[in-house]
């Protein structure tokens, strides 16, 4: 199965119908396919935290929102997501573009891409990692599931190899 198509069919399998996107290659089909859904409020935003403000509120409108986006994105948001999301218990489900991880061709990736989990483990941001698109359609749901009932956003890091 195609990775794109396994986390956009995860993203449905989920229930997931309100998400944010910022641009990033490796999600680009996933962004087109989420433009395509008319099940799915789509809104693309230029700044990462501008992007949870706007998840936040859709959360309290009754909607269950996503980020996708890259984790280079994620040091932008660290305040909004300590001190909104965690403060408020606010479910969030960030989808990254793991860069800077093996196969990585831009070297000014590779910082971030080696802090990433340690940024999510120092906010208490529970993170997974599916490696295949099979792992993907379960991991995506179930993530989901502990965003929504522990009031945490949750992070699914797509390193690479998986695209």
């Amino acid at each position: 199965m195609d990775s794109s198509q396994a986390v956009y069919d995860a993203l449905k399998t989920a229930g997931i119908n309100f998400i944010v996107t910022l641009p990033c290659v490796n999600l680009g089909k996933i962004l087109d396919m989420v433009e395509c859904d008319p099940e799915i409020i789509h809104v693309p935003v230029t700044r990462e935290e501008e992007g949870f403000g706007i998840c936040a509120g859709a959360f309290m409108g009754g909607k269950k929102p996503a980020i996708l986006m890259q984790n280079s994105g994620l040091g932008n948001s660290v305040n909004v997501l300590a001190s909104l999301f965690k403060l408020y218990n606010f479910p969030v489900l960030m989808i990254m573009s793991h860069r800077g991880t093996l196969g990585e061709k831009i070297s000014a990736q590779m910082p971030m891409g080696k802090a990433t989990p340690k940024v999510l483990d120092a906010l208490d941001i529970p993170h997974f990692n599916p490696k295949t698109p099979a792992e993907a359609l379960k991991v995506i749901p179930d993530a989901w599931n502990l965003s929504e009932t522990g009031g945490t956003p949750v992070g699914i890091l797509l390193d690479i190899t998986f695209w």
